[in-house]
C-alpha cells in the first residue's frame, strides 16, 4: 500500500494510491484524518480501512491532477542517524562508529516532491544526502529489535538536505541539519508488506541528472531494526515519527572541490520499490519562512 498526503482544490487529504489514481482516504465513506499521523494513531483499524478503501465508493482523482505534498508534512519528531553508511564513513575520512548517533532535523524543514529546497543567504555549503526514512505507525517502548518492523507503519525517501558550515559549528550537528526546506521527502509512504527486506534496496541520488550515490542499504553499519531498538530504548517512538537511516557515499562534502548545490540544480533521489523524490533548488525568497 502507497500512502500520501495531497491537495486536491486547496485541500489537504490523505489517500492510497492505486496505479495512477489516489484513492481519497477523506471520503465520508471512508472517514479517515486528512493528516497521515492521526490516521496512524488511530491504530491498525485505520490501517485496515485504508487497505480497504479501493474497494469502496470513495472518491478517486488522477494522480497527475492532485499536488503531492510530504506523507508526513509536519511529523511529531524527525532524527537522522550519521555515518551509517560503510563507504560514506570513508569518504569522510573516518571509521563508522561503534554506536548509533542521532541528531535532529526540524519538523519545519519539511517539504514535499517538487517543492523548492532553498539555498540560504547565509551560506552556500549546501549538500544533499539520499536517505531510506522509516515512519513509526505504533506508540512504543523498549521494542526487540527481532519484532523491530513491526511498528514500522512504512518506508519513504528522505534527503537530508545539510548546511555543512553550519552543522559542524554544533557538537550536536543540529542547526545545520535543520533549516527551512532542507528536509525533503516523498514522494509516498510504502508498506512493508509490499516494499520487502529494507536491508535489499538500491539507493541513487542524482544532481542535474548526473549519477552522485549509488549504493545498497546493505552496506548500513546499523540496520532499520537495530535502530529502532536502540533508540526505544531511551524514548517513546510515537506514530508519524520519521527516523532516516543515513546516506551513503557519494556527497558534494566527500569530494577533493565540493561541488554544493546551487540555485538551478535539480536533485533525485530514487529507492528501488519506493519511487523518486526530486525537487528544484532555488535561491531563498526574501521573506521566506517554512513553507
Amino acid at each position: 500500500m502507497r500512502l500520501i498526503t495531497f491537495t486536491h482544490g486547496n485541500e489537504r487529504r490523505t489517500g492510497v494510491v492505486v496505479a495512477d489514481e489516489v484513492v481519497d482516504l477523506t471520503d465520508p465513506s471512508v472517514g479517515l484524518p486528512a493528516d497521515l499521523a492521526s490516521l496512524l494513531a488511530a491504530g491498525p483499524g485505520a490501517m485496515e480501512a485504508a487497505r480497504n478503501a479501493p474497494g469502496g465508493p470513495a472518491r478517486r482523482f488522477a494522480l497527475e491532477a492532485v499536488k503531492l505534498e510530504a506523507p508526513v508534512p509536519r511529523p511529531p519528531s524527525f532524527l537522522a542517524i550519521a555515518r551509517n553508511y560503510r563507504a560514506h564513513a570513508a569518504e569522510l575520512g573516518s571509521e563508522p562508529p561503534a554506536e548509533q548517533q542521532w541528531f535532529s532535523k526540524q519538523p519545519t524543514c519539511v517539504i514535499g516532491t517538487g517543492a523548492p529546497i532553498w539555498v540560504p543567504r547565509v551560506s552556500d555549503q549546501v549538500d544533499y544526502e539520499g536517505e531510506l526514512a522509516m515512519v513509526i505507525g505504533t506508540r512504543c517502548r523498549h521494542v526487540p529489535v527481532e519484532r523491530a518492523l513491526e511498528v514500522v507503519a512504512g518506508f519513504t525517501v528522505v534527503n537530508d538536505v545539510s548546511v555543512r558550515d553550519w552543522q559542524w559549528r554544533s557538537p550536536t550537528m543540529m542547526l545545520g541539519k535543520g533549516f527551512d526546506t532542507h528536509g525533503p521527502m516523498g514522494p509516498w509512504v510504502v508498506t512493508g508488506d509490499e516494499l520487502g527486506d529494507p536491508q535489499d534496496l538500491t539507493l541513487t541520488t542524482r544532481v542535474n541528472g548526473e549519477v552522485r550515490q549509488h549504493a545498497s542499504t546493505a552496506d548500513m553499519v546499523h540496520g532499520c531494526a537495530a535502530m529502532i531498538a536502540h533508540l526505544s530504548e531511551a524514548f517513546t517512538l510515537v506514530p508519524g515519527m520519521v527516523l532516516s537511516t543515513g546516506t551513503p557515499a557519494g556527497v558534494a562534502m566527500g569530494e577533493a572541490q565540493p561541488r554544493w548545490l546551487r540555485a538551478g540544480d535539480r536533485v533525485e533521489v530514487e529507492i528501488e520499490g519506493i519511487g523518486v523524490l526530486e525537487n528544484p533548488v532555488v535561491g531563498e525568497p526574501p521573506g521566506a519562512m517554512a513553507p
